[in-house]
């Protein structure tokens, strides 16, 4: 494997945190340049405006905050998931858009092609892996890079807007530097399919998925039975959800599959996918979640990595489409809480980036940092009722894996 990029201070960035202890947060200008178009749902703007808005609340000024950049991956890291073949065909897209080819899922609707398509796709690779080697090496406790997440990428082609999968080019890594465990959990509205399929027979890595179910959306698998392959069984796990669960069912789900499934685990390292298309608002799915519950989430997973895995975290975006309403608020809540900054529901939204966004876009922007919705749940040992949609999904999973890492399915 060829050496990771080295990150360094970005156009934003601040002292350095002391090793070990800080966080480093990616942001860059340049990471805008990841952009299918006028009319992709993908648009860079959602990246910009949660830049502004994590600027305007001060989390960037933080002394434990470090803000980073990253040079594009280079072949050689590419390929320890990708096949040289699709990235010689992304090269080529990259440079001439009328040479995608769509047996690569290149020049698609979902993935059309544009120019340095493949460098800005390179580019949140390195920074997610940057942030990984960052982690594991002890110069920092805690990394997020909500450029990143690009969960649907296959090794042989592009799928679901999704170029390179950072996610899995990090966990491997990882893994080739010495990590004996990795887990990874993903808590966008699509199944987590890339790290799922990359990592199918690789009992080091854990990939944990609540989504949607296959059922409604896109890309249509991610059930409870694909728990991963001979000699690798349980270390795929899936959550799936019945369309129009809100906020109590999904963190009844969240709440009662990955805890205990990471507690048994026992990861080295945490990698967490946090992409806020669950949100009620958001065009693409079909969940009715709030901002609140994803901040919930968060800070859960936050706790579980310091409980099992030493503290030892990254946390990725993912998809998120509502670029105004949803994606800036959720994912400025991210980072607040990696950089043990956690914001108040209740914190007004700075009119400064109010009035930034209604400039650039003619909207109006949400007041607050909170969609006043309690992040409340009934725990698991509260009990299972055989009626309720979301309870059968949960029995589904805990029944098809936990057997595998030693857990009651009923009672763990």
């Amino acid at each position: 494997m060829g050496s990771a990029p080295t990150a360094s201070a970005g156009p934003a960035g601040t002292a350095s945190a002391a090793a070990g202890q800080g966080v480093q947060v990616v942001w860059d200008p340049v990471f805008n340049r990841y952009d299918f178009g006028l009319c992709h749902p993908m648009s860079p703007v959602r990246l910009d405006l949660t830049a502004r808005l994590c600027v305007s609340l001060g989390l960037f000024d933080d002394p434990q905050v470090s803000v980073v950049t990253s040079r594009p991956a280079p072949d050689e890291l590419l390929e320890t998931v990708h096949e040289a073949e699709y990235i010689a065909a992304v090269r080529r897209a990259s440079e001439d858009p009328v040479c995608a080819e769509e047996r690569y899922g290149l020049g698609t609707d979902d993935d059309p092609a544009f120019r340095g398509m493949h460098e800005a796709g390179a580019r949140i690779v390195g920074a997610s892996t940057d942030l990984a080697l960052a982690v594991w090496r002890g110069r920092c406790l805690h990394g997020v890079n909500f450029c990143g997440g690009m969960h649907h990428a296959m090794p042989g082609y592009a799928s679901g807007f999704c170029v390179y999968n950072d996610a899995a080019v990090a966990i491997r890594a990882l893994l080739d530097e010495g990590a004996r465990r990795v887990a990874y959990v993903d808590t966008d509205v699509h199944h987590g399919d890339g790290p799922q399929a990359v990592f199918w027979d690789d009992p080091r890595v854990l990939t944990v998925s609540v989504h949607e179910s296959g059922r409604t959306l896109f890309p249509g698998t991610g059930y409870p039975d694909e728990v991963g392959g001979r000699g690798a069984e349980g270390t795929a796990v899936n959550v799936a959800l019945p369309a129009g669960v809100a906020d109590a069912g999904w963190l009844r789900a969240v709440h009662a599959v990955v805890p205990p499934l990471l507690r048994s685990f026992e990861p080295d390292v945490l990698i967490t996918q946090h992409g806020c298309d669950t949100h009620s608002l958001d065009p693409l799915g079909h969940l009715v979640v709030s901002v609140d519950a994803q901040r919930q989430v968060a800070r859960t997973l936050h706790e579980l990595a310091h409980e099992v895995a030493g503290g030892r975290w990254v946390a990725l975006g993912g998809g998120g489409y509502a670029i105004v309403d949803v994606v800036p608020r959720a994912w400025a809540h991210l980072v607040a809480e990696v950089a043990h900054r956690p914001l108040e529901p209740a914190t007004p939204v700075p009119a400064e980036w109010r009035r930034h966004v209604e400039t650039l876009t003619g909207r109006s922007a949400p007041a607050r940092m909170t969609d006043g919705e309690p992040a409340h749940w009934d725990g698991w040992e509260s009990g299972f009722d055989p009626a309720d949609a979301v309870d059968r999904a949960i029995l589904a999973t805990r029944n098809a894996v936990f057997p595998f890492l030693g857990l009651d399915p009923l009672f763990d």
